[in-house]
């Protein structure tokens, strides 16, 4: 699914009590600009992480990024504008993920099936990314940047389902419900309901690709 932090100085001066102006100090003040938008949105992610999407301030990220409070308003109109970046990486994050787990396969069930477990997996090892995705509550038509994003996804995948089922718009709900499938156990394994660690990851996997592959067969053959 880092950039250096550089520090920059800026002039402080001040009267000293005899009325004279004291030397030039400098003093950090947190990141370069070219780097504060990247800084904002590792502080942020990390927030996502720990307290979910709707858990923290634009103020709270901006401390996290060691920035003035006012600092995020040079790149983001507001947070859900911070959040939208967030979740446009999320989305391309999964699109590199579910294309290298189809490549290579011929039957569209099993591209189905593959696509269902790595849609378990994207959950487990990126659950900040996940969260903020299918989480966060933002209005695709704020952010023209991060519907096309989720829209790459479905182009990927649309085609497969259309090996089995010749009308897009049965096709699309096909894809939609294996990733309603996948979506629910995915929640339910970072719930613990499966289980922890490497086995029960493995574990939702496997039944995620089940449940596709039964989904898909009925569908084809109806």
């Amino acid at each position: 699914m880092a950039t250096p932090m550089v520090n920059v100085t800026y002039l402080v001066s001040d009267v000293n009590l005899s009325g004279m102006a004291p030397p030039v100090t400098r003093r950090p003040v947190g990141h370069h600009h070219g780097d504060l938008r990247n800084s904002l949105l590792r502080a942020s992610l990390e927030l996502v992480g720990e307290r979910g999407p709707h858990g923290f301030t634009l103020a709270e990220a901006s401390r996290r990024a060691g920035v003035s409070v006012a600092a995020p308003y040079k790149h983001f109109t507001d947070r859900d504008a911070l959040l939208a970046e967030l979740a446009t990486q999320g989305y391309r994050e999964q699109r590199h993920r579910f294309a290298a787990a189809v490549k290579g396969i011929e039957d569209p069930v099993e591209q189905l099936a593959s696509f269902a477990a790595a849609y378990v997996r994207f959950a487990a090892e990126e659950p900040a990314l996940f969260d903020v995705t299918f989480n966060a509550g933002l209005d695709k038509s704020r952010f023209a940047e991060l519907a096309a994003a989720g829209d790459e996804v479905a182009r990927l995948l649309l085609p497969v389902a259309r090996q089995l089922i010749s009308d897009p718009d049965a096709a699309f709900d096909l894809l939609l419900r294996i990733a309603a499938a996948a979506h629910g156990l995915a929640v339910f394994l970072r719930q613990g309901l499966f289980g922890v660690g490497n086995a029960a990851l493995s574990e939702t996997e496997e039944k995620a690709a089940r449940t596709a592959r039964a989904i898909a067969r009925q569908d084809a053959s109806s």
